[in-house]
């Protein structure tokens, strides 16, 4: 056994004694000790860092402004609730939280989210979701206080709504700030209501900026790390000096909960949205009347199209036109390829939807263009975008189904954000106490599928769901199972057809039986 091993193996024999293991450890202590009392050289003297300047402390800004926050409580029908929770998402809202009024079987349901007071007037900022299809709305305070609230608007497209309490206390309030202003690493505060637990606050830091996450044409959402869970949707984003710079509105989680990362819409579009909804109800876009889709590297070598500063190919590649609209009657073509409007750089088709949603109806805009392998400038003038939830509602549903369908147009197609190439009939309305209503079918739903047949049209839908309905006549199964599209989601749907007849089909707007 040579020196070395003889070594190793005495010294494992006396790390076995306690004595001894001991008096090493005193050894090597005192070894420690006497090493830190060597002199340290002037130059690499450290200045003390104090705790605050290591953590911030949030305590006098949440109790500044926590009387702002406020819990929303919204009564929906029971069915509506409960579907809205099994469609798998992957990217979920952050609520609402929901549950049955006093436990038991009730046909309604309890969403709850979280909202904030913009004005000592008693308007109350949220999220579209958290009061969609609700019945009624009620508001608590910090201190407790239940009001009654009224819907003043909603805007689905960026999921933003404005409710209304009257009272005559003295309300407090909170201002928006500048989001545009804010940098990834920045501390931040969120405050709402999550699992029902009113007046919980979380903190953590900006993450990345202008996130698309698919859920909308207008997604530019801050991401965040503070903790966010169901029941957080609608409550306020703040830094530190008070402001509100966004709306806690999603999270994405394979599980339902928490991970770690969020997502808040925007101060500089909640400001722009809440100020159309005050004033008229509703929100006014600009509309160009294109689909579009990014440039790849591959695509923008078959098109001959031009590298930007980077090197990367961008702008939004023209895939269709729509018939009649601004696009069309400035000379818009498929391949077209939209790189800047009205001066503002376009690199992502989403860039455009932003800057013609922001634009005013009726304007002029020139949209710099590449066209077989060279720029040009189009001059074009904007409509107003139509076709929001509350427009297609007016269909009359007929029929014993309850439903009545449209087909996809390109308004409802940027509406609903339904992909490029997803073809199918919209669910333009559904009767309340019809069956259609008990499956959980929602107005804005795009039926893409009945059983495993594909759907590619509003009349299509109709002959085959009567088509369905003559077979569960002659001995076939009597449920219809619906393959849908929801808020960027497919799940498959059942309706129970026992009771409906063969002449009682959906009734189509653009068909004859319509």
């Amino acid at each position: 056994m040579t020196n070395l091993v003889r070594s190793i193996a005495v010294s494992r024999r006396r790390a076995r004694h306690p004595f001894i293991g001991g008096a090493m450890a005193a050894i090597l202590m005192a070894s420690t000790a006497l090493t830190a009392l060597a002199p340290v050289p002037a130059h690499a003297a450290e200045t003390p860092v104090t705790a605050s300047a290591r953590l911030p402390d949030f305590a006098d800004l949440v109790a500044r402004v926590k009387p702002a926050v406020v819990s929303i409580t919204a009564k929906m029908p029971a069915q509506t609730a409960s579907d809205e929770e099994d469609v798998p998402m992957p990217f979920g809202r952050g609520g609402p939280q929901q549950r049955r009024p006093g436990g038991g079987h009730s046909s309604m349901m309890e969403a709850r989210g979280s909202g904030f007071l913009i004005d000592a007037d008693g308007t109350v900022v949220t999220n579209n979701h958290v009061i969609r299809q609700a019945k009624s709305i009620s508001v608590t305070m910090s201190d407790g206080t239940e009001l009654p609230a009224k819907l003043i608007g909603t805007d689905p497209r960026t999921d933003i709504a404005v409710l209304k309490i009257t009272t005559s206390q003295k309300l407090p309030f909170i201002s928006l700030g500048d989001s545009a202003a804010v940098r990834p690493g920045e501390w931040v505060v969120a405050m709402g209501n999550p699992f029902g637990l009113g007046g919980t606050v979380t903190a953590g830091i900006v993450s990345a900026l202008g996130r698309d996450i698919g859920s909308g044409p207008y997604d530019d959402y801050i991401q965040i790390d503070a903790p966010i869970n169901q029941g957080n949707s609608g409550g306020p984003l703040f830094t530190q000096d008070g402001r509100v710079i966004g709306i806690n509105t999603a999270i994405l989680s394979p599980t339902g909960g928490s991970v770690g990362i969020g997502f808040a819409i925007p101060a500089v579009i909640v400001r722009q949205v809440v100020a159309q909804l005050q004033n008229g109800g509703h929100v006014t876009r600009g509309y160009l009347g294109v689909e579009s889709q990014a440039v790849t590297p591959a695509m923008a070598a078959a098109l001959h199209l031009p590298r930007g500063a980077s090197g990367e190919p961008g702008g939004a590649l023209v895939a269709s036109v729509a018939p009649a609209s601004p696009a069309a009657r400035a000379g818009l073509e498929p391949g077209d390829v939209i790189v800047a409007l009205s001066g503002n750089p376009v690199k992502l088709p989403r860039d455009l939807a932003l800057a013609v949603a922001a634009a005013k109806p009726g304007d002029e805009a020139t949209l710099k263009i590449v066209r077989g392998g060279s720029e040009r400038d189009v001059s074009v003038k904007l409509a107003v975008l139509k076709a929001d939830p509350g427009t297609i509602a007016k269909t009359p549903a007929q029929g014993g189904l309850g439903l009545a369908l449209v087909p996809l147009t390109p308004e409802l197609r940027a509406e609903l954000s339904v992909p490029s190439g997803v073809k199918g009939a919209v669910v333009a309305n559904v009767v309340p106490g019809s069956v259609a209503e008990a499956s959980g079918l929602h107005q804005g739903d795009l039926i893409v599928g009945v059983g495993a047949k594909a759907i590619t049209s509003a009349q299509e839908a109709a002959r085959t769901i009567t088509s369905t309905l003559a077979n569960k006549e002659d001995g076939g199964n009597a449920a219809l199972a619906l393959r849908i599209l929801r808020d960027g989601r497919t799940a498959f749907v059942a309706v129970d057809i026992s009771g409906v007849s063969r002449a009682a089909e959906p009734a189509d707007a653009d068909s004859d039986a319509g």
